[in-house]
């Protein structure tokens, strides 16, 4: 898990790096939709939908890549986290600092900045790896005591 949250981080960073320079008005456009869209769902406390606006986000910055070899793998090593990422925003600390993370991609789009951006997108998957692998360790030690009762 740890070595694909790391890869995912460099598959991110690469897709951001291109899309930046790439990336069309009426993508840019599309992107900001969806921001504001997960934005109103983070208001409502409503981790579902959030969290399929935020996939959309990710995704859309990928395409805009145009990278056909760098699609493939971004969507074959996605979808071994996606049920991982969505656990990652259970924390509101956690899930506060991933919209900070998706104002700062927006911002680093709109400048057309692609070394911020690509900065930017490896750390929020770092940090996604880090918050999954904490949950995991709280629930691995849960299992634990379980099983000695």
């Amino acid at each position: 898990m740890r070595e694909t949250f790391e890869l995912m981080s460099g598959l991110e960073a690469f897709s951001g790096e291109l899309a930046a320079e790439r990336m069309t008005a009426a993508e840019l456009a599309e992107i900001k939709a969806l921001h504001y869209a997960m934005l109103a769902c983070r208001a409502q406390n409503d981790l579902a939908g959030y969290y399929s606006r935020n996939q959309a986000i990710h995704d859309r910055i990928n395409e805009a890549a145009r990278n056909s070899a760098l699609r493939q793998t971004y969507v074959s090593v996605n979808r071994r986290l996606q049920a991982l990422r969505f656990r990652s925003n259970f924390q509101i600390p956690k899930w506060d600092r991933a919209i900070h993370d998706h104002d700062e991609m927006l911002k680093a789009l709109e400048a057309r900045d692609g070394k911020k951006l690509s900065a930017i997108l490896r750390q929020h998957l770092l940090d996604k790896r880090d918050a999954v692998l904490q949950v995991q360790s709280r629930e691995d030690a849960a299992a634990g005591s379980g099983l000695k009762a």
